[in-house]
Parts: structure tokens; C-alpha cells; sequence
């Protein structure tokens, strides 16, 4: 009888050499679990998309069977010679205004939107009845803080998943309370019934208003000596700043050739500081493009000469710099 044997190698340890590689493992876990801890507050201030679904933190649009049916949809953003008006192919009152788009469940809805007017614009779905949030992942043509210049344009499609109304809106801030947003009804969904006014309360109604009162003519501001910033204050993306010429405070600025101005944001919307007219539009002297809240922007003058400027994304906002 033959006997075999094993003659591979036995890798063996000592007792301190076990318990060496025990405290660097304990170590390691306990310093890791520092670190953990001490970022905390980091791994709970963004929830996980599963937590947000089941908190209603974060609009999805229930998925639908494609119907096999395309509407195709054309839109331009437009806007009134004074820019408080904004819209959806034409003003309110002028035929096509806003445009209801009717569609069932599972449709598919082909948006072309180019932007004709001279401000800049975005777009988007939403089931959302105000404001520019939630809006429904592939409905989109660009965005607010990148946003369409005048003359570009772009293409999208939003499939309903299930009936309601939904709406098609400017995404920039502000625009949508201008009258950027019309609806796209899906399925049947019931017309509220508008009771009309009976004429005589309205007479009374009318008898018993006060005659509002006629707000005087600012003159505009002198010129002044530049100070080192330009202000950009807090709600003058709403229209009514113009009216006091304080959208860009100061809002006439003078300053010598060379020197370097610099404009602060200091509201909560983005905007632009660009050379030219709401009515010309950009002269291409200097353009800050879309700047967010809380950033500057500054430029060197180095030609005497006048240079207005305005906003972009909100016309109403205009200021002067007279450089020396």
C-alpha cells in the first residue's frame, strides 16, 4: 500500500500579530463611524427619491399606455410693446390667445415653441395651478437659468398619464403670473359653470368703488457718481420699478472712461445687465448673460458715451451709464 502526502504550504499567525490586525479593523470602523456621524445633518438634508415619493415631495406624472396618437402643438412666446403682457401666440383677446389643448390619456403631445419676443424664455408642463415648480420630467425646452434667446426655439413631448388639467407655462420666474400659461384638458373633465353678475349689483359695486387714485409722474433721476455698485433690488422682476426708476439703483450712473462697474443681484430671480433697448434690443456692447441672485457682474468703459441697458428676462428694468 502507498501512502501519499500533502506537501502544500500552512500559512500560519501568531496570537499579537491576530490581535494587531483586530485593532487597526476596530480602528478603522470607529473612525469611519466619526465621520458618518459627524456629516450627519449632510445625509439627511436630501431625502432619497423613494422617501420623497411617499412624502409628496417630489410630482411624478402616473406612467400611461402610448395611445399611438400624436397632437402636434405650436407655441411662441410673445410679449405687449410695454412687456407687462406676456403670452402664448397672441395677447388676451386676439385670436389663439393661450390655446387649450384637448387630449385623452396616453396622447402624445409634440410642443414646438420658438421665442419671437425680445425677453428671454423657457417651457414646461406642470399640474401645479401657480408658480413654476414641478415640472413633468421631458416636457421641458430649456430652462430658467438657461434660458431661449430671442429667435431660438425648441422641441418636446408630454404623454398624460392620467385626466385633470394640466398646464403649459413660461418657466422663467414671474412669467407665468404675466400670462405665460395656458391648459391642456385630459379626458372629460367637468366645465365649471361661471355665474354671471347680475347687471344692477354691478352698478351698485360700481357706485360704491372709489375712484382709484392717480399716482403722480416721477421725473427721472439726475445722473450720479458712480460709488462702486449698481443695485439690482429685491421685486424688481415684477413690473411697477419702472415706474420710480428703481430697477437698477442708481438708476443713471456717471463714471470715467476705464473705470469698472459692477451691478450686485441683489433680488431673488435671475437677471441680465445688457447694453441696448427693450425696443432695439442688444447694441452688443457688453451683455452679463443670466446671472443668479446674490452674484455680481462687472465691466470696463473705456469710450466716452452714453450706454442704456436693460433686462433681458424682464424688459421692464432699464438704466443708463454716461461714461466721461
Amino acid at each position: 500500500m502507498k501512502l501519499s502526502h500533502d506537501n502544500s504550504q500552512v500559512y500560519r499567525t501568531t496570537p499579537a500579530r491576530t490581535g494587531k490586525m483586530m485593532i487597526i479593523m476596530l480602528g478603522i470602523c470607529i473612525v469611519g463611524g466619526v465621520i458618518f456621524f459627524s456629516m450627519w445633518d449632510y445625509w439627511i438634508s436630501q431625502p432619497a427619491p423613494v422617501v420623497g415619493m411617499m412624502s409628496e415631495t417630489i410630482e411624478h406624472d402616473v406612467q400611461a399606455a402610448f395611445t399611438g396618437v400624436h397632437i402636434p402643438v405650436t407655441l411662441s412666446f410673445i410679449e405687449s410693446s410695454d412687456f407687462r403682457t406676456l403670452a402664448f401666440n397672441a395677447l388676451p383677446g386676439e385670436p389663439d390667445n393661450n390655446p387649450t389643448i384637448n387630449a385623452d390619456v396616453g396622447d402624445e403631445i409634440n410642443f414646438s415653441v420658438i421665442n419671437n419676443g425680445k425677453s428671454f424664455h423657457s417651457f414646461g408642463v406642470t399640474k401645479a395651478t401657480e408658480g413654476f415648480s414641478g415640472i413633468i420630467p421631458g416636457s421641458e425646452v430649456a430652462s430658467a437659468s438657461n434660458p431661449l434667446k430671442p429667435g431660438e426655439g425648441g422641441d418636446s413631448k408630454f404623454i398624460p398619464g392620467e385626466e385633470g388639467t394640466y398646464y403649459y407655462i413660461c418657466t422663467v420666474p414671474g412669467h407665468r403670473e404675466q400670462g405665460m400659461v395656458g391648459k391642456i384638458v385630459v379626458g372629460d373633465v367637468p366645465v365649471e359653470e361661471v355665474m354671471e353678475t347680475e347687471p344692477e349689483v354691478m352698478e351698485e359695486v360700481m357706485e360704491a368703488t372709489p375712484e382709484p387714485e392717480v399716482m403722480e409722474e416721477v421725473a427721472e433721476p439726475e445722473p450720479v457718481a458712480y460709488d462702486g455698485v449698481i443695485s439690482i433690488p429685491d421685486g424688481s422682476s415684477v413690473p411697477g420699478c419702472e415706474e420710480t426708476y428703481e430697477c437698477y439703483i442708481p438708476y443713471h450712473v456717471t463714471v470715467s472712461a476705464g473705470d469698472e462697474i459692477t451691478w450686485s443681484n441683489d433680488d431673488s430671480a435671475a437677471h441680465t445687465v445688457t447694453s441696448g433697448t427693450p425696443s432695439d434690443g442688444p447694441d452688443g456692447n457688453f451683455d452679463s448673460s443670466l446671472f443668479m441672485a446674490g452674484n455680481t457682474f462687472s465691466v470696463t468703459l473705456d469710450e466716452a458715451g452714453e450706454y442704456p441697458y436693460f433686462c433681458m428676462v424682464h424688459p421692464w428694468m432699464v438704466g443708463i451709464v454716461t461714461v466721461n
